[in-house]
């Protein structure tokens, strides 16, 4: 890639910018246990929006650093009528790698973002939680990726995420949404439905 900018749009806990800024200039963000190490470059963002895919959230494993519960991926097929809320941020080609390798333990990488464009999708590493890269389009000419799991969402158990996780991104998500459409959003997300009452979601949020 000749491009040195990339739109990463993350629908989990990178949603929160104080916890996005870990994974930039390192630190433990707040909630989890672990001290995340930086990128190389921790300049900050050139830019930030909202983004909305339309690949299903859930949740699922048990990350160590969020006390053994549930974190946040998406689904490998489209739906046309899914939403799910993502924040994207402008940051440089190397920035992205680097948060990449930190999100999957400090994996040694080796990004072909271009193959990523050219078929949408690319699995680096089929045993690695955040193994898969997701070409999502461009935006202002520079391309957006994000990551997930390697496996389908049906093929995995969905596991309730820990409440100081969810609020993690509940925090990112009030910068732009209100306190309702947040509710109404993560009622129907697998991992959630089922898992968490109306009053203990309402109690995390409002």
């Amino acid at each position: 890639m000749k491009e040195k900018y990339v739109w990463y749009a993350s629908y989990g806990s990178n949603m929160n910018n104080d916890r996005f800024l870990c994974y930039i200039k390192g630190g433990k963000p707040e909630g989890s246990s672990k001290v995340e190490t930086g990128c190389k470059d921790n300049s900050l963002p050139m830019d930030s929006s909202t983004f909305t895919m339309n690949f299903p959230l859930y949740f699922a494993k048990e990350a160590a650093k969020w006390e053994s519960k549930g974190v946040a991926f998406i689904g490998l097929t489209p739906e046309p009528n899914v939403e799910t809320y993502s924040k994207k941020y402008l940051i440089t080609l190397e920035q992205f790698k680097d948060i990449v390798s930190q999100e999957n333990n400090g994996l040694e990488i080796d990004l072909n973002l271009d193959e990523v464009m050219k078929d949408c999708s690319k699995i680096f590493r089929r045993n690695a939680w955040y193994g898969n890269i997701l070409y999502l389009g461009e935006e202002k000419g520079h391309p957006i990726f994000t990551f997930t799991a390697p496996w389908e969402m049906n093929d995995v158990e969905w596991v309730k995420p820990s409440y100081s996780y969810l609020k993690t991104i509940i925090k990112g998500l009030k910068e732009d949404y209100s306190n309702e459409e947040i509710y109404r959003y993560f009622r129907s997300k697998q991992g959630i439905k089922g898992q968490f009452t109306d009053e203990e979601l309402r109690s995390l949020i409002f």
